[in-house]
């Protein structure tokens, strides 16, 4: 799967028995993930933080809380270098969790929250929800389709979480399971670098006798010693791109174009003679500007426009 695809934030709330007791899963490492959404339509990631921050008349919290902009856990889940703790986002009193997974989520399982409604924009926050819990799978090695119970399904009988939130969607628990699968699978699309290749030799001569030669002289006249240097050098490059001999009797070996020598050429005499070529409608030039241009870009292994 593709590990670096979202951030992960981590701020955390301060330790206190209510939200946040401080003692470690006693898994070590979470063996399974509670799927819930906020049911608070609106409250963002941030909220929640302040929220559970502030929370002192009652015992709840998740450790992570996901909405369009940020995946954020607040309290340590193990994705980081803290170890995973606890968090108070299930029932004691209902044993279903005991009974799938041989203990109570709150001690050996994450919470992971999805916030949702309001103006929060439910495909971004859907798309974080659900790298988030295929990074958590991938990482410990959980089975999505066995090892994510929606919290609905740990106490049907007091909550609809995560349902509510993908149903008002089309969504259902089947579905996002079976997209946290499909964000395992993905990998980072494979960039092949542009093969470089020499520069045919009529394309560099002609460089060298359209531009390079002449500016040279322009540069000698004037007695600028720094740019006759690097116009004497700039041809040699093309030269060695194009295998042609510095010196008569000599062997030339391929050598790759700089790219700045490239972005010089297009930009100081191709690119103009292109746009004045344009303006005279005058195809055959256009034509010719563009496929030197490429060669150059050929040359030095950057890609063609």
């Amino acid at each position: 799967m593709i590990k670096d695809k979202y951030p992960i934030e981590r701020r955390y709330i301060n330790k206190r028995q209510n939200v946040r007791p401080g003692t470690r899963l006693t898994s070590g490492t979470p063996g399974f993930l509670v799927a819930h959404d906020t049911g608070n339509p609106g409250a963002t990631a941030n909220n929640h933080f302040t929220y559970f921050q502030n929370l002192k008349d009652r015992s709840a919290s998740a450790q992570t809380f996901i909405d369009d902009t940020k995946i954020l856990e607040i309290i340590p889940t193990g994705t980081g270098p803290d170890p995973a703790e606890k968090a108070w986002h299930v029932l004691y009193s209902v044993t279903t969790d005991n009974k799938l997974f041989g203990g109570d989520a709150n001690d050996i399982a994450l919470g992971v929250e999805l916030c949702y409604g309001g103006k929060i924009i439910f495909a971004e926050a859907y798309k974080r929800f659900v790298w988030y819990l295929a990074y958590c799978c991938d990482k410990w090695g959980l089975n999505p389709l066995t090892h994510i119970p929606s919290h609905k399904q740990l106490d049907p009988a007091r909550k609809r979480d995560v349902d509510q939130a993908l149903a008002t969607v089309g969504k259902t628990l089947k579905d996002l399971l079976y997209d946290v699968v499909a964000e395992i699978k993905e990998q980072p699309a494979a960039i092949t670098p542009p093969t470089t290749v020499q520069l045919p030799a009529n394309v560099a001569q002609a460089l060298i006798d359209d531009y390079v030669s002449p500016a040279w002289f322009v540069a000698r006249k004037a007695g600028d010693q720094v740019a006759t240097t690097h116009l004497h050098n700039l041809a040699n490059n093309l030269r060695l791109a194009a295998c042609i001999p510095l010196q008569p009797g000599s062997t030339a070996p391929f050598t790759q174009l700089p790219k700045s020598n490239v972005q010089e050429l297009v930009f100081r005499w191709l690119s103009p003679g292109w746009f004045a070529a344009k303006q005279k409608d005058d195809k055959t030039a256009m034509a010719y500007f563009n496929n030197t241009a490429n060669h150059l870009r050929a040359a030095a292994g950057m890609p063609k426009e």
